[in-house]
């Protein structure tokens, strides 16, 4: 007579048969079925259990034909899911002819678009553009552009110092010195590029900030082309609407010097924040350069005639776009610069 435990073993294991079976068959995705398939035939499956616990040939043998069972069927749904998956897809219908979907892009920062406004600019002008190194020396930042021993800007307080002769730019000027040193006159460039001072930061300054200065050197030039010149290029940056003004001023490398300022497009030229309750804003210096200037690069000043200028690409920026605050050109907040 049969051992009742043995009958036991041969009955669980053919119940658990069945109900995997069952479960195997109304399996409807790659998921379901795999989820199945750890349940009775995963390593703390009770199946397995079952398995590591056989002490006799008889239910050793049934649980095994379980297996077996398990795992072809397992295998068999497996395809079918497989084949119905790739028949549902040969039955979709793609036009080619809808537009695909719209990826997201970026776009030119505030101060790069302006930046190419003001190449443009000049580039119709006939000026070349040119940019040179941000650290230089204060041969070429100071003493060749006539800067006097107790100019405000050579002191420590103001400028970015390397060292005793080394230093970070604090304007583009110096691109002008080579330009002279390079080549005789005529000349017509103007150089772009990062500038660094000690300034305070506030609505309308900043420690690293972007300019363009130019330059032009030929015989016969006066005001009145500087002028000309300066009026060309707000027009092009700012239209028409917006009003122009130039006021006398001291700048050491130019003679006579000029400040240009522009009618503040936040508050229409009534006062406020930005223009200080003025109405206007500060676009940077020019002027006639200054003979010694002329000399100091081998240039006879009774010969040639030169005019230089230069002014702020964040300022530009802030005027065009009417940033009430020019430090949010500099925060990197995307909610901000997408505007523009």
């Amino acid at each position: 007579m049969a051992d009742p435990g043995d009958t036991v073993a041969r009955v669980d294991a053919e119940a658990l048969q069945r109900e995997a079976l069952s479960a195997i068959e109304a399996a409807s995705t790659p998921a379901e079925l795999d989820e199945l398939r750890v349940r009775f035939l995963g390593r703390n499956s009770q199946l397995k259990l079952a398995l590591r616990e056989v002490r006799d040939r008889e239910t050793g043998m049934a649980l095994n034909a379980a297996r077996e069972a398990i795992e072809q069927a397992v295998a068999k749904r497996q395809a079918e899911l497989e084949r119905a998956e790739l028949s549902r897809a040969s039955e979709e219908v793609v036009d080619v002819t809808l537009p695909g979907e719209k990826l997201p892009l970026g776009h030119l920062h505030p101060i790069t678009q302006t930046r190419r406004q003001i190449e443009d600019a000049f580039l119709g002008l006939g000026y070349e553009i040119r940019d040179d190194r941000e650290v230089e020396t204060t041969e070429y930042n100071f003493d060749k552009l006539a800067f006097p021993e107790w100019h405000p800007a050579r002191s420590h307080r103001a400028t970015f110092f390397l060292d005793d002769r080394r230093l970070l730019r604090t304007e583009t000027s110096p691109s002008q010195i080579y330009a002279m040193e390079e080549r005789e006159p005529p000349i017509y460039m103007v150089s772009i590029g990062r500038c660094y001072r000690r300034d305070a930061i506030d609505a309308t300054h900043y420690p690293i900030f972007h300019q363009f200065e130019g330059l032009a050197v030929d015989r016969g030039l006066t005001l009145a082309d500087l002028k000309g010149t300066l009026l060309h290029v707000m027009r092009a940056l700012y239209g028409p609407d917006r009003r122009v003004r130039f006021r006398t001023h001291y700048f050491p490398f130019t003679e006579p010097s000029i400040e240009p300022d522009v009618s503040c497009g936040i508050c229409g030229g009534e006062g406020c924040r930005t223009c200080k309750q003025s109405g206007w804003l500060e676009m940077g210096g020019a002027g006639m350069v200054d003979p010694r200037v002329l000399e100091n690069v081998g240039l006879d000043p009774e010969e040639w005639s030169g005019f230089a200028f230069g002014c702020g690409i964040e300022r530009v920026a802030q005027l065009k776009y009417h940033f009430a605050d020019i430090r949010a050109l500099w925060d990197g907040e995307l909610r901000v610069l997408r505007q523009f």
